[in-house]
């Protein structure tokens, strides 16, 4: 039986990392890509195929870049012919009041968090038709379903998540393509690490299961949703302890 190929943005760390880890434990050939950390990728890339004797394929470049991600596809068009499942989990944040935003801030975010699922989604849809199955699951986040203050921006990518997560599955649907989302709570990664002692206390205090989850919680959750049965889709599932 032909091996599957996941393809994972924003892999280097995180979310993206815990899930490399996790679908090259089952068995899934991997692409991998970041921005910022090559070497971290690599290493990450060469440690799980010692592991796990699965093919990697590292793609080092900005995800919100269209020609990078067209330039991306031909490399796995020349790895696997295509991808089965796509992560869309890259993603930057940003904390502050959206009257004192820069605009070049609010142009990387957008491009970053959601013309890259646009982009990634377009180039991976052919291959998935083609084949008449495939699965396609982007992080997302509670604030892109309730907003939170001084993460307007930040809200309203996750948001264009979610509204793009089910127009596009039904979109897909009579191709056997399934599109889901994730909304992830407070989860314990880099980018809320901004959070000192006593702040991390509270907040963990306002989550009914009393912790920030791990990486690799998500990452169990990502491989589950890969292996679901057709009929879910088009679902923006929460992920964040009952917090919300």
């Amino acid at each position: 039986m032909k091996r599957k190929t996941v393809l994972i943005t924003g892999a280097s760390r995180g979310i993206g990392r815990a899930a490399a880890e996790a679908f090259a434990h089952d068995g899934y050939d991997l692409v991998l890509n970041c921005a910022h950390s090559p070497n971290a990728l690599v290493d990450l890339s060469r440690r799980l195929e010692r592991e796990f004797a699965v093919r990697t394929l590292c793609c080092c470049g900005d995800i919100g870049e269209y020609a990078f991600v067209c330039g991306m596809f031909d490399e796995i068009r020349l790895f696997c012919r295509g991808i089965d499942v796509l992560i869309n989990n890259a993603g930057i944040s940003y904390l502050g009041l959206l009257s004192e935003m820069p605009y070049e801030q609010w142009e990387l975010l957008l491009r970053t968090n959601l013309t890259s699922v646009f982009a990634c989604c377009k180039c991976a849809i052919p291959h998935m038709v083609s084949q008449k199955s495939g699965k396609i699951i982007n992080i997302s986040s509670d604030w892109g379903i309730y907003g939170a203050s001084c993460e307007a921006a930040y809200s309203a990518t996750k948001g264009g998540i979610n509204a793009l997560t089910k127009a596009l599955a039904k979109e897909l649907a009579p191709s056997n393509i399934q599109v889901n989302a994730v909304a992830c709570g407070v989860i314990d990664t880099e980018m809320n690490a901004c959070f000192d002692e006593a702040e991390r206390k509270t907040l963990e205090e306002e989550i009914p299961a009393g912790y920030f989850a791990k990486p690799d919680e998500v990452a169990r959750f990502l491989l589950q949703l890969a292996q679901a049965p057709a009929y879910l889709t088009g679902q923006v599932i929460g992920f964040d302890g009952g917090w919300i």
